[in-house]
């Protein structure tokens, strides 16, 4: 049994607890409160009649109950849990730790009793992808690997039964990141560029968000950072800790770089080749500066030719530029996982020919006009639904771009219809890719079942 994680619930025997979302990650959360003798209180803007059955369980397993739109009035306990979707200062939590509550989170609380090393995974864009591959070369490796955070399943609940010689690797968002008060031995972060804006509120509060994951790390951790982002280009690890840059620009600092053909290692000696760009499973340069972020966070652990054999056989993660289905010469992408104009930017560019993009969604006030410059070099028809669709559009037919006019650009109301629109635009060699630049949040829970709506209506078509 892991003796930091029955030290941990074993103190808070008898405590009141507070637990704020009653959603993924926190509803094992709840049940593993309650199981170790806390009073537990289970708070949720959702009504009763909303939560359903999950409601009626954990009242059967002995959880209070604070539902509706006064969901943290009164909140009086000892440690509360907050969800990652609500800000750390708003002023119920604030009252909190004046009246001397404890306020962290399940993955605070996870990383604070995880026995094994930890790989942290942060970034504007690739996280998802990245966190995937490091798992992925681990357990190949031979390690037993709990992958979570950001994705898979919550692991506080499992962190009893780990083992020191196990790896947990985690996607880490900047939600989760801005109260973290412990860094992984090895942290990750792929890139910063504007996102989240809705909630952050400033550009400098996300970045000291993301910066978060390393800023509590001790010496002989790792920190591998994007030599080509400026933002993360300027971090600063603290003293003792090993700095690792990668490079698809081909930077000679570097330690691993693509040199217009293949990812290179440098080293002592003459730089090694690892793998060639035209053997990698998964399409686009992206994916490159996600393999290059993988090896260097698994470096010492994996062989070389684990890496060059699983960046061969790698297939990419769901959502992210994932293949759907052939239909009368055309190809259908389902790249859901693109909530932010860089993510749609990168889907593009992993293609060598113009696509038909839908795109649009809920508006996280972030601005389109990288987007809008990309948009006539790389986009054949443009279908635009959700919040943000004229956003979108004005942004394209304001760029100002040399030599390549905006291309047709259709709105429709929903995302059905935009699917049917793209079949009726498309010929034989056509891509079409779904591929929002925005979250989901203004007609779906998430980007998953954006995606898996989308391929649904994809393989309706005939």
């Amino acid at each position: 049994m892991n003796q930091r994680f029955s030290s941990y619930f074993g103190n808070l025997r008898g405590k009141r607890a507070a637990v704020i979302g009653i959603g993924v990650s926190n509803t094992p959360l709840i049940r593993l409160l309650l199981s170790h003798g806390c009073l537990v209180t289970a708070c949720d803007r959702k009504s009763r009649a909303e939560l359903g059955e999950l409601g009626d369980e954990l009242a059967a397993l002995g959880a209070r109950l604070s539902l509706g739109a006064g969901y943290l009035d009164g909140l009086e306990c000892d440690v509360l849990f907050r969800t990652p979707g609500l800000r750390p200062d708003v002023p119920a939590l604030l009252a909190a730790r004046e009246n001397g509550t404890v306020v962290t989170s399940e993955m605070e609380a996870f990383m604070a009793v995880c026995p094994c090393p930890v790989i942290g995974v942060t970034g504007s864009d690739g996280k998802t992808t990245t966190t995937t591959m490091i798992g992925e070369l681990l357990r190949r490796g031979g390690y037993r690997v709990h992958l979570g955070g950001n994705i898979g399943k919550p692991l506080l609940a499992k962190a009893a039964e780990m083992e020191p010689s196990d790896y947990a690797v985690l996607e880490l968002s900047s939600f989760q990141l801005m109260t973290m008060r412990q860094s992984p031995h090895i942290a990750v972060v792929t890139n910063v560029t504007p996102n989240h804006l809705d909630v952050h509120t400033s550009m400098s509060e996300y970045v000291r968000a993301k910066q978060n994951i390393f800023m509590n790390q001790l010496p002989g951790d790792r920190l591998v950072l994007n030599g080509d982002n400026p933002v993360t280009a300027g971090f600063v690890p603290a003293p003792g800790v090993e700095a690792v840059f990668f490079s698809r620009a081909g930077r000679p600092e570097a330690a691993f770089y693509f040199d217009g053909t293949a990812i290179c290692q440098a080293g002592g000696g003459a730089p090694v080749e690892i793998v060639r760009r035209d053997e990698v499973g998964v399409p686009g340069l992206h994916n490159i500066e996600n393999l290059m972020a993988a090896f260097a966070a698994t470096d010492g652990l994996v062989s070389k030719t684990l890496w060059r054999e699983t960046a061969r056989s790698f297939q990419g993660v769901e959502h992210r530029i994932e293949f759907v289905r052939t239909l009368d010469g055309v190809r259908y992408y389902n790249d859901s996982i693109a909530s932010s104009p860089t993510r749609t930017i990168a889907g593009l560019h992993a293609f060598d020919q113009k696509v038909i993009l839908i795109a649009g969604g809920y508006d996280k006030k972030i601005p389109f006009d990288a987007l809008a410059v990309e948009i006539p070099k790389n986009v054949k028809t443009l279908i635009l639904t959700g919040a943000t669709a004229e956003k979108i559009k004005t942004a394209v037919l304001n760029a100002r771009t040399e030599g390549e006019a905006a291309p047709p650009i259709l709105e429709y109301g929903g995302l059905e219809e935009a699917v049917r629109a793209a079949r009726a635009a498309a010929v034989p060699g056509d891509i079409v890719m779904l591929s929002p630049a925005c979250a989901s949040f203004d007609r779906f829970r998430d980007f998953a079942e954006r995606g898996r709506t989308f391929k649904n209506f994809v393989m309706e078509l005939e």
